[in-house]
Parts: C-alpha cells; sequence; structure tokens
C-alpha cells in the first residue's frame, strides 16, 4: 500500500488535488492499464502512441479505482465520473489528481516513495544478462534484507517508477533493472530511482540500429554511472576498456568483477561456488551452473557487498520467465526456453552452453538478433561459424531475417518459416537424449515454438 494521503500524493505528483479527501489513506498501487484497474488502485493516465490513457480515467473510476491521476484535458470528464454525471457510485469519494505531465507525475510519485521507504536502492544495466543479475541479487538480498525487485522486464520509464510504487513499506532494499534503448533513457532512471549502487553487467553490440557503435552503447550505459551521487557505488566488469573513461573512482567505492577482479570465483563444483569478494571469501550453493550466470553472480554478489550486506549458503532463486528455463518434453527431449531476447554477446554464451552440455544431439533453434544495424548480417554468420566450431549438431533458423546464420554454419540445417513451423518440426526431429536450445528476440515470438 502507498500509505500517503492524498494531498501528500498530489503534491508530490506535482500537480492539483481536483477531487477527493485531502486526508484518505493511499492507493494499494499504481497502474496505467484500466482494464486491470482493481478497487483500491491508483490509475494513471498516461499518453501513449495509439491512445492517450486520460480517456479512460472515468472507466477506471467507475471500475473502482482509488483515484486517477491525468493530464489537465481530461480533468473535468474525470471530475463528472466522480461526481455522478458521469458513473455509478463506485467513483464516490475518489481522487483526481490533476498534472501537467503524467510521466513526469508518474516518476516524480515512484521517486517521493522510494524516499518514504527509506530502502537501500540498486540499479542494474547491461547489454545482457540484466534480469538474471537482479534476479539472483534479488536471491542473495532477500536472506538478509525485506527486498522487492522489478517484476519480469518492468525495467522502462514507466516499469521501473510502477515497480517502486508496488513496493510495500517496510522494504528495506530494491533492485530495479534498468533497460537502455538509446541515450538519456539511463539517466532518465537513474533520475527517478536514485540508486545507492548501480551494476553494469557487460557492455556489447545491442541497439546498434539506433547507437551506431558500441562506444555509444557503452557511454549510455555509463550513464548510470556518472549520475550516481557522490559516495554511492558501483559494480562493474573488471578490464572492460570500453567503460574505462566513464569511471569515477575517486568519487564512487567501485567494486569489479571477474577475472582479474576484485569479486572472482575461486572454485564451483556441483554447484558449490567459493567466491573471494575484496580479501572476503564466500560459500554459495546455487541451482545453476551456467558460466553466464556464474558471473552474473559475481556481479551481485559484488553489489551485496557494495551494500554491506553479507552473503553465503543456499541460494533460492527463480529466474523471470524464457530465460533458460528447462522443459522436459515427453520422449526425454530436454529443452532450454531462452527465448526472451537474444544479442551476439548472449547467444554465444547460450551456445557455449549448449555445448558442453550432456546430450546425444544439440540442436540450435535461432531467431534473430535484432536492432544490430547495418553490420546484423556479419553477426548473424559469426554465430553460426560459432555453432559449427563447437559441434552443434542441427541449426533450425526462424524467418527470413535468421537465414545469415546458415552461411557461417556447415552442419545439418532446417531453415522454417515460422515459431509455429519449428514446432511442427521438433516434434519429427528431435529424439530421446537430445538438447534443444531455443533463442531469438522478443520481436520473433519464439515462444510460440513449444505452443
Amino acid at each position: 500500500m502507498i500509505d500517503l494521503s492524498a494531498a501528500r500524493l498530489a503534491a508530490a505528483a506535482g500537480g492539483e488535488l481536483a477531487a477527493g479527501d485531502p486526508e484518505r489513506a493511499g492507493p494499494e498501487r499504481a497502474v496505467i492499464d484500466s482494464r486491470a484497474v482493481q478497487p483500491g488502485d491508483l490509475f494513471v493516465g498516461l499518453p501513449g502512441a495509439a491512445a492517450d490513457g486520460g480517456a479512460y480515467a472515468a472507466a477506471a473510476l467507475e471500475a473502482g479505482a482509488w483515484g486517477a491521476v491525468v493530464g489537465r484535458e481530461h480533468r473535468d470528464h474525470a471530475l463528472e465520473a466522480v461526481e455522478g454525471t458521469v458513473g455509478h457510485s463506485a467513483c464516490s469519494g475518489a481522487a483526481v489528481i490533476a498534472v501537467e505531465e503524467p510521466l513526469h507525475a508518474l516518476h516524480a510519485l515512484a521517486r517521493a516513495w522510494r524516499h518514504e521507504l527509506g530502502a537501500k536502492v540498486v540499479g542494474v544495466t547491461g547489454s545482457t544478462g540484466k534480469t538474471s543479475t537482479k534476479d539472483i541479487l534479488a536471491a542473495l538480498l532477500r536472506t538478509r534484507l525485506v527486498t522487492h525487485a522489478s517484476r519480469e522486464n518492468w525495467n522502462t520509464e514507466i516499469g521501473l517508477p510502477l515497480t517502486i510504487l508496488e513496493a510495500p513499506r517496510g522494504t528495506e532494499a530494491l533492485v530495479l533493472e534498468m533497460a537502455m534503448r538509446g541515450e538519456g533513457q539511463i539517466a532518465e532512471l537513474v533520475a527517478v530511482a536514485e540508486p545507492d549502487v548501480g551494476v553494469i553487467v557487460n557492455v556489447g553490440p545491442v541497439h546498434l540500429e539506433l547507437l551506431g557503435t558500441v562506444e555509444r552503447v557503452a557511454a549510455a550505459k555509463a550513464e548510470l554511472i556518472r549520475d550516481l551521487r557522490p559516495g554511492a557505488a558501483c559494480v562493474v566488469p573488471a578490464s572492460e576498456p570500453l567503460l574505462e573513461a566513464h569511471l569515477r573512482e575517486q568519487e564512487l567505492d567501485t567494486w569489479t568483477f571477474g577475472l582479474g577482479g576484485q569479486v572472482r570465483l575461486l572454485a564451483y563444483d556441483d554447484g558449490r561456488a567459493e567466491i573471494e569478494a575484496r580479501d572476503e571469501i564466500v560459500h554459495l550453493q546455487l541451482p545453476y551452473s551456467e558460466p553466464h550466470n556464474l558471473l552474473n553472480t559475481l556481479a551481485a554478489v559484488g553489489a551485496a557487498r557494495a551494500l554491506g550486506v553479507l552473503v553465503g549458503g543456499r541460494v533460492e532463486v527463480r529466474f523471470s520467465s524464457l530465460r533458460g528455463e528447462v522443459v522436459e518434453l515427453p520422449g526425454g527431449v530436454t529443452v532450454v526456453n531462452d527465448c526472451y531476447n537474444a544479442n551476439p554477446m548472449s547467444m554465444r554464451a547460450a551456445l557455449d552452453h549448449l555445448a558442453a552440455s550432456d546430450a546425444e544431439r544439440r540442436i540450435a533453434v535461432l531467431g534473430t538478433m535484432a536492432e544490430l544495424g547495418p553490420e546484423s548480417d556479419r553477426y548473424h554468420r559469426e554465430i553460426g561459424a560459432q555453432a559449427a566450431a563447437l559441434g552443434i549438431d542441427v541449426l533450425v533458423p526462424v524467418a527470413e531475417e535468421a537465414l545469415p546464420y546458415m552461411e557461417g554454419f556447415d552442419g545439418e540445417t532446417h531453415p522454417v518459416a515460422s515459431p509455429e513451423e519449428a514446432g511442427a518440426l521438433l516434434a519429427e526431429l528431435a529424439r530421446p537424449g537430445d538438447r534443444v536450445l531455443i533463442k531469438g528476440s522478443r520481436s520473433v515470438g519464439l515462444e510460440r515454438v513449444l505452443g
């Protein structure tokens, strides 16, 4: 519950409380979809490309919303719903907060609630692995602190403030994923979250269609470092040349992880990891073994220790959906469903893990890696060549954009036109003991391979 009075919420949003009791207790949560409104919710009517959410404020109020934040152009219509000239008694007593810019108001509300909570805040970004790192860090912190983390990929200028606003009072740590599609977006998220620790998992060739070069990707990610308050901490990969120019080692407590870093893996055997973190030894029991997630674990340990939180023991982590989920199909076929997103870094890591897995045959069902710009075909050919070098047995490119994988692959291939066709092919092709990787950018919809 956002237990601030209506008057305080209006003030925090920088708006006018046009209706409602100023002393009324606050809403349960904030929502932006009028169809998802439940009694007690605060509806925020955001303008969008296809529709203006403010136009749906009356419907949200009629559904029992605690109140609505709307642009001033929608103020009168929302008031009509509350006053009864439109709508029903469900609107009685509801708050209407009129603001100039609803998105700015949402950000301001989240920032005010973040201050009210007084929680430790970690912001996590990276070209790949940020969601898994967020999940691992949240699992580490939950053994010591009341922790709230981004759900799935609530990592945008909308998802991040909604995550903060759903954190209950008593939350001691917030773990917030931060997505980046272009310059200035990480800075916008940092301004809302005001992290105590910023984590950059890695930097690689993503969003090149917008940014053009990996150096510009690094600069956009490094907005997290640039905008941390003096005295905060940052956690970065060791010896990453793309980030070196952006470090603020005189002002920030800088932790490095990975080979040659301050947080490094000393030993790993059957789930037992021994980690050194600035001369301290940390022992963890992990439910995963993928090399990329072991590296993500080092970043998470660095972030926890930067907060001053001691970690150790069994890590009970539940990864967000479509990220390395292992599915056992009838007939003895194992599928690794890692189809939430893909870029050259994450694709290489997934293929490495597939190649190292015990299986009769290893089958890669690959969709395109989106937003790679004019060098896209080259990146796809390189991934195909890596699959060949690793000894992947069968390659199944999905849709025309994925065909360049075949140019670098010299093994058995079965190009298909759609995820559904890939699913039908697997039903015929896969045999007992096979292991199948399903991976591609979100736009491909490869979750449909498994129906």
